[in-house]
């Protein structure tokens, strides 16, 4: 790393948080070589953060020095976080303390962790509660998506978004990152969209765009979004996991009448954040698209052979190429001082299809489907199905092949159980016996909204 992440060498504010307080892009760049001088660089250090300044000042500061950081939320279950202590060995933990954050030493060894010269940040995989594993990024990585992502976006100075998404959650620190290379103002807070905290802060602070994932939506669909009037809102962003079809429509003809932009993208951590965007002037007539790559990424559809699928309308595994694809996974400490191991080149474990002007369509995950009487089911399809016919009810799909397990949070009684499965047999044209529904109190979900299958069962 020859130059800083981020200038910071805008007029505008830095950040602003639901409390009222602010600060500017000079005292922001102030406060993080500050913050830096305390740690050498190249060393790894783990972040327990929230949407907070203390936050962004010590997340810039290591992206601005050189220095590695390992993103965590500050309210991490203390085992899982000491079984990543004890697996990645950090030099220092920054962590919430008495109202605070307090920075924490942890050189109880010889031998510092090896880190490869160009890694620059490191995440959690997206879903993984007891998981070690990491996804390892770049500078050029990050640097390559932000610059993306403000073209394709079009953003500039003016922008205030406001936090839905938690900072250590990919796209959640995508918006952070794009915003901050083009001096923007963000809005961070930790108040949800159910609370009323939440709106006030936008409305005061003239908020212009917020990203969420289907589940986003969904809550705000059920809170009436439709009716609020909010006179700043410019853009609103989708992304992690297929939005339902029946929703796209409905905020994508929001957006037509109110004159905003509603923006469907496709992403992974494993691609640093984003790997596609529909353009908001076709959000209406390629409705359920997740678009076409971004700039400088190329996307291909690829057989059970590998080999390339060129017709349209041919369902293929997604395979993506493109400078923000990440070096590879990390699952021990001795992994980061690995190189890139992808080149740039990453198979998403997504099937898709493509239309004739180019437009993909992600069909399901390639490990979300089972056989059912010889027959193929898409789990997150029929997930999507359940929840455009019963609007009021969460579910989630499981099981085994000849035996799919259907998770309903917020039914009443056992008539609509059954109701639900005589519905999926005519939809998937399979005996009713092949279908399981059980009630259950919630579907389990981490806190970007991602649903936690590995918790159901």
């Amino acid at each position: 790393m020859n130059e800083p992440m981020f200038s910071l060498n805008s007029d505008g504010m830095a950040a602003i948080t639901d409390d009222g307080g602010s600060i500017s892009y000079m005292e922001l760049k102030h406060l993080t070589d500050e913050w830096a001088v305390k740690i050498p660089p190249r060393s790894l250090v783990f972040l327990l953060v929230g949407n907070n300044i203390d936050s962004l000042v010590a997340y810039v500061a290591c992206l601005n020095h050189g220095i590695v950081p390992l993103m965590l939320d500050a309210h991490i279950d203390r085992q899982l976080l000491q079984r990543f202590l004890d697996i990645y060995r950090p030099d220092f933990i920054w962590r919430p303390k008495d109202g605070g954050y307090v920075l924490e030493s942890l050189h109880t060894r010889n031998t510092r962790t090896e880190l490869y010269p160009e890694l620059a940040l490191l995440l959690t995989t997206s879903g993984s509660t007891g998981s070690p594993k990491l996804v390892r990024q770049s500078y050029s990585n990050i640097k390559a998506n932000t610059a993306s992502i403000v073209e394709y976006l079009k953003l500039d100075a003016t922008e205030k978004p406001i936090t839905t998404l938690p900072m250590n959650y990919t796209y959640g620190l995508s918006i952070i990152n794009s915003h901050l290379s083009v001096g923007a103002t963000i809005l961070l807070t930790d108040k949800s969209i159910m609370q009323r905290e939440f709106w006030n802060f936008f409305t005061e602070q003239g908020a212009t765009s917020f990203g969420g994932v289907p589940y986003t939506y969904e809550m705000l669909d059920k809170l009436m979004f439709f009716r609020r009037k909010l006179p700043s809102l410019r853009t609103m962003t989708q992304a992690g996991g297929k939005i339902l079809t029946s929703l796209h429509q409905k905020f994508a003809e929001y957006a037509q009448r109110e004159k905003k932009n509603f923006v469907v993208m496709y992403g992974q951590c494993e691609a640093t954040a984003r790997m596609s965007y529909l353009p908001p002037e076709r959000a209406l007539d390629k409705v359920g698209s997740m678009g076409v790559a971004i700039p400088g990424g190329k996307f291909t559809l690829i057989d059970a052979e590998g080999k390339e699928i060129l017709e349209p309308e041919t369902v293929g595994e997604l395979v993506y190429k493109g400078a923000n694809v990440t070096l590879g996974y990390a699952e021990c400490a001795d992994d980061l001082a690995k190189g890139d191991e992808r080149s740039g080149r990453l198979v998403t474990g997504d099937m898709a299809k493509r239309d004739a002007e180019g437009f993909y369509y992600i069909v399901g995950r390639k490990k979300r489907f089972l056989k059912i009487f010889g027959n193929r089911v898409n789990l997150d399809e029929t997930e999507r199905l359940i929840k455009g016919e019963f609007p009021n009810i969460d579910c989630a799909c499981g099981g085994v092949d000849d035996k799919m397990k259907i998770y309903v949070a917020g039914s009443n009684g056992s008539d609509i159980l059954s109701t639900i499965r005589n519905f999926v047999a005519e939809k998937t044209h399979l005996n009713f016996a092949a279908f399981e529904v059980m009630p259950v109190s919630a579907i389990p979900k981490n806190a970007s909204g991602k649903i936690l299958y590995s918790e159901l069962s």
